[in-house]
């Protein structure tokens, strides 16, 4: 027989944009679980939404090309000194402030994939993070996320941490038919929900009238004590292990908290954190500067994140960056980059073949870019996502989790 705790830590839990009188809304759904046991040896997928436009010429730029030092003359980095290129294999180097992730690299167990964005040609930041969350390029019907339907066809029983968000409001990604939650702040959802809970709890005992307000008061009580799984103590004082240590930000509280989820052995399958202020249409910088602020910050988040870890859950998680296109070639007159086309992104974890600059980066002649302008879009992102999920979340992929794409999956994992 189940305990009710372990049934509850076990059940479906949806938290989304649905208010009642300035409250949250919140709805359970139950469903029999494996034990955590099982629930341990499941693959977990960490996915970085880097919104507003990463310069992956700047994260990870070619070395001596005479042609793109011509069209970025204020915004090229030098290929070696203190606030110089990383070099990687010869032919790319990563920005100085990536230095974390460099050593991931060379320890293999870090890839990058350039030349990686949408075929649907759209320098539009909301539709562009739309057809890259929803897997659809080009199609603005689809109402479901990739990473839910990724979650979906998992066939694993739902837990109320199995897809989790660290947003205040659901991403485009996780969002469809399997239930998912958004936090922004693990610990004050909690505060909220656990230490408030008297006074929110009555306000669901009162919400008898129409058919929303009996499902509240059915299932209001199941869903606080399911949030209880993590107590807010226990987030609070959560200490990082083997060492790590977090820059400030959101984004490295958010995989912080992932790291904890991960190590409370809550379900967790697939989480999602963001990046903000990519969009460096003006004063981008180059060792130092706004870019170089943003990815010193990604770096030793990620690098943090991974050494928390440890050699145990390392062996279970894969974490992948990515962002809605790339910057233009051609530095702008306020030595910042405009809205472009490919960019790079990141794969980490012990099943990706790492040490490896993958994707195609041509040459920089005008006539060899995109519109006189633009790095081409040599992979398509689905090539890589479909890579990930089926490589490592075990799934079969195909046009269930990309509709209307039957393209060939990448080999980073």
């Amino acid at each position: 027989m189940w305990s009710r705790r372990a049934f509850l830590r076990n059940s479906g839990l949806s938290v989304f944009g649905v208010t009642l009188g300035g409250v949250p809304g919140f709805l359970t759904r139950a469903a029999h679980a494996a034990p955590a046991g099982i629930q341990a040896k499941r693959p977990i997928l960490v996915t970085i939404f880097q919104r507003g436009a990463m310069d992956g010429l700047m994260a990870v730029q070619p070395m001596a090309d005479k042609d793109l030092a011509a069209l970025r003359p204020g915004l090229l980095l030098p290929p070696s000194g203190e606030n110089g290129l990383i070099q990687l294999d010869g032919r790319f180097g990563i920005h100085p402030r990536g230095s974390a992730m460099a050593d991931l690299y060379k320890q293999g167990r870090l890839a990058v994939v350039h030349g990686v964005g949408s075929p649907e040609k759209n320098r539009s930041h909301f539709d562009a993070q739309d057809f890259m969350e929803t897997g659809t390029p080009g199609v603005k019907s689809t109402q479901s996320g990739w990473l839910n339907r990724a979650v979906g066809l998992s066939g694993h029983e739902h837990t109320a941490y199995q897809a989790v968000a660290m947003t205040s409001s659901m991403p485009r990604s996780l969002s469809g038919n399997v239930p998912a939650l958004a936090v922004g702040n693990l610990e004050e959802f909690q505060v909220r929900a656990g230490a408030g809970a008297d006074s929110l709890e009555s306000l669901y005992a009162q919400a008898t009238g129409g058919k929303t307000g009996q499902l509240l008061s059915k299932r209001g009580t199941e869903a606080f004590e399911a949030t209880k799984v993590l107590s807010p103590d226990n987030i609070r004082s959560y200490r990082p292990s083997n060492g790590a240590v977090y820059p400030g930000g959101v984004l490295a509280r958010g995989l912080r908290q992932v790291a904890q989820l991960i190590k409370t052995e809550v379900g967790l399958e697939v989480a999602f954190v963001e990046s903000n202020g990519w969009d460096t249409h003006v004063a981008q910088g180059t060792g130092q500067g706004n870019f170089a602020r943003l990815f010193g910050e990604l770096s030793n988040s990620i690098a943090a994140f991974w050494k928390d870890l440890g050699p145990d859950y390392q062996q279970r998680v894969t974490l992948m960056t990515m962002t809605e296109f790339g910057r233009t070639v051609h530095q702008n007159g306020s030595n910042g980059t405009d809205h472009g086309r490919g960019s790079c992104m990141f794969v980490l974890g012990n099943d990706v073949k790492g040490g490896k600059v993958y994707g195609n980066v041509g040459a920089f002649a005008k006539e060899a870019l995109e519109d006189g302008r633009d790095l081409p879009v040599s992979t398509d992102f689905r090539s890589l996502f479909s890579n990930v999920a089926t490589g490592h979340l075990k799934l079969a992929g195909g046009s269930e989790l990309f509709p209307g794409w039957s393209g060939p999956s990448l080999g980073v994992v």
